[in-house]
């Protein structure tokens, strides 16, 4: 018995919210609809607050709340974790006040948004290129805003993932090896792994990314014919040296010694 009345007591409540909200949502008081739009995302309600915000913002255009309506509307989409469509209205935002009051918050926020949905390096980075270009041009437009610290960390990282997608891309043609592919595969391994260096300098994987190379070198050099083995083994040399000035003390360096004797013991007897 008590259980039943609990339950019409929860009915009883979720259908005088929904009278409430389709009261707001219907009557022609935009003053009163848009500050029950702000209560019910002070009170967390966010699709409630969208709902009532979508419905109006295009009417409040013009007016002394246009601008702020655009700027809770994107934050409500925020709060949904509704990321992209975030995004879109605060890029909208300062687009259409770019001195407007609220213009530094919208674009850190329209490249905060990006970031929180970038997707993993597997994936497709088109999000991750949008958001690092954001998050640069509000730095370029406020040099000395609070927010740069947190706008370039999640520029930092943005890269780790970028580097970590060229790295997997990397890896890949190394273990295609030499397949009946077209091209090369341990090349292309190569230039793969020295483009990740050369865009992303200070990258974390940097010695992972130095040894894929070195390990290429040398699979190119023990597999190719014998007209190229001897360039290529001192190119393997070469990079022996290079990456172990650059890691001395390098997980990797046993693996790298042992292509290294077998690449200068190929180069001194042929000599």
């Amino acid at each position: 018995m008590k259980k039943t009345i609990f339950i019409y007591i929860l009915i009883a409540i979720a259908l005088t919210s929904c009278n409430s909200f389709n009261k707001v949502f219907k009557t022609n008081d935009y003053d009163y609809r848009y500050e029950a739009a702000k209560g019910y995302y002070l009170e967390g309600k966010y699709t409630s607050a969208t709902d009532l915000l979508e419905s109006m913002v295009t009417m409040l255009k013009g007016g002394d709340k246009a601008e702020e309506s655009l700027v809770l509307l994107a934050r409500c989409y925020y709060e949904s974790k509704d990321y992209e469509t975030a995004a879109q209205y605060f890029k909208l935002h300062y687009s259409n006040y770019p001195r407007g009051e609220y213009a530094e918050y919208t674009r850190f926020f329209s490249g905060k948004s990006l970031f929180m949905c970038t997707p993993e390096p597997e994936l497709d980075q088109t999000n991750t290129y949008a958001a690092i270009n954001e998050l640069q041009l509000f730095m370029e437009y406020y040099p000395h805003s609070s927010h740069n610290a947190e706008a370039q960390d999640m520029i930092m990282k943005m890269h780790d993932v970028l580097v970590k997608k060229m790295y997997l891309s990397a890896k890949l043609y190394f273990d295609l090896g030499d397949l009946a592919y077209i091209g090369n595969n341990y090349q292309a391994c190569i230039v793969t792994a020295q483009n990740a260096l050369k865009d992303y300098p200070y990258t974390t994987l940097r010695e992972d990314l130095s040894i894929l190379i070195l390990r290429a070198r040398y699979q190119m050099a023990h597999k190719s014919v014998e007209s190229k083995k001897i360039e290529r083994y001192r190119n393997t040399v070469d990079e022996y040296y290079a990456f172990k000035t650059e890691f001395p003390d390098s997980k990797y360096i046993k693996e790298a010694d042992k292509y290294y004797k077998e690449a200068i013991k190929f180069v001194k007897t042929t000599e």
